[in-house]
């Protein structure tokens, strides 16, 4: 359980801003389920999502998405692990392969997020950024996330990870701004962290 509540370069939570929010975002709440409810509806509703909004710049470390209030799915969960770890919650990454268009190539990876709540154990949260088709929402113990896999080829991986996969932060941090990022998102069918 350590490694999902450490600090590390792209989950910063030690940070000012990050310490700042998710204090301000804990303050009056006394369960770790309404502070993680509160954590998750922040970074759903008010960072937005690079792609639906055309933005720029392109965020990578969690108090990055914080500063610029916008990030791709990958960068949205970032910030909410950081959100979380900064309130004692442990938070890990997870991943779907999904296809881009409904049902056919190209494929790419979506991150979102679980949190381990004491009543509940890891309880799976997607802050992308709801839309319309995209209703995401933190009701435990029932899972309510942005996607679901349904076609071919696509796949709702089941391993948690403390630090962004690689190719993840290759595509956040090599591509300059939000289109380069949509026209190189990563994909794979291999989960293995290098």
């Amino acid at each position: 359980m350590k490694a999902y509540q450490e600090a590390s370069e792209y989950i910063d939570w030690q940070t000012p801003n990050i310490l700042n929010k998710a204090h301000e975002l804990a303050q009056g709440l006394s369960n770790l389920k309404e502070i993680a409810r509160a954590c998750f509806e922040f970074v759903r509703d008010d960072i937005k999502h690079s792609w639906d909004y055309q933005l720029n710049p392109v965020t990578c470390k969690a108090s990055d998405v914080l500063k610029h209030k916008t990030g791709y799915c990958f960068s949205k969960s970032h910030l909410l692990a950081a959100l979380l770890r900064a309130n004692h919650i442990p938070a890990a990454l997870c991943y779907q392969r999904l296809t881009i268009e409904a049902g056919k190539p190209p494929f790419s990876l979506h991150g979102f997020n679980a949190v381990f709540l004491p009543d509940f154990g890891w309880y799976r949260v997607d802050a992308r950024g709801n839309k319309e088709g995209v209703d995401a929402q933190f009701i435990p113990p029932q899972e309510q996330l942005a996607f679901h896999t349904n076609y071919l080829g696509e796949i709702d991986f089941s391993e948690r990870f403390a630090k962004p996969l690689d190719m993840v932060v290759q595509a956040l941090t090599l591509n300059k701004n939000f289109k380069d990022v949509a026209d190189n998102l990563p994909d794979t069918t291999d989960l293995k962290q290098s």
